[in-house]
């Protein structure tokens, strides 16, 4: 079965031998990807409404996967249980993210590694499960049609970053290439438009704005 390259992304940088949580699951592609990589990785797919995980049970049927691969419904981190060691949540607002975060924060202070790929707030994520914990381990762009994603690996453990990693993310400024580069030159433009728009009266709305527009500018020049 073929999946998209975000979530073959997410899959690739699953540690061999894990108990991985999927949560919002939707049609359970990761977890069959995962279930059939041969790499010793027990999946668990979780979804807060029925719908999908109907869904998710007749594509895991399909590829006669009953029996390996556990589906469990229920919202954000409910579905969590001490024998699960990742937890992968995609395509979802960072903020939504944080939110699952904050009403499970006995669940999070268990978990080992989180692998995450928030649409939007990145860096609001990443303020937070830093001050809960964990610090960055990994971080990759993927390019799904017109989209980039950003995908990041929080392990457990304490690590400081300054302003310019935090923003950036600290293994993106070392790794850099073309879908960052492309990236920020699209959130620079947004951040453009925004100001452009954004009536006067928001003052600390257009001083933050101007400030990243000039991390960015920077950042694109050096």
């Amino acid at each position: 079965m073929r999946i998209n390259s975000r979530l073959k992304l997410i899959g690739d940088l699953v540690s061999d031998n894990s108990t991985v949580l999927d949560v919002g699951c939707d049609h359970a592609f990761l977890d069959i990807y995962l279930e059939t990589s041969n790499r010793g990785i027990r999946a668990i797919a979780s979804d807060i409404a029925e719908g999908p995980l109907e869904q998710a049970k007749g594509n895991i049927k399909r590829e006669n996967l009953e029996g390996k691969i556990e589906v469990r419904l229920g919202n954000g981190l409910d579905t969590y249980t001490d024998d699960i060691d990742t937890v992968i949540i995609a395509g979802m607002g960072g903020r939504n993210m944080i939110g699952i975060f904050k009403n499970n924060l006995k669940k999070l202070k268990k978990i080992q590694t989180l692998i995450l790929s928030p649409n939007n707030y990145q860096e609001d994520v990443k303020k937070f499960l830093c001050k809960n914990g964990f610090y960055i381990d990994d971080e990759e762009f993927v390019k799904e049609g017109k989209f980039i994603y950003q995908v990041i690996v929080f392990k457990r453990g304490h690590r400081s970053y300054t302003k310019r990693q935090m923003f950036f993310g600290p293994i993106y400024l070392i790794k850099k290439g073309d879908l960052f580069l492309e990236y920020y030159e699209r959130e620079h433009k947004t951040r453009e438009i925004m100001l452009e728009f954004l009536p006067k009266r928001f003052r600390l709305r257009r001083y933050q704005l101007k400030k990243e527009l000039k991390l960015i500018e920077k950042e694109l020049e050096s």
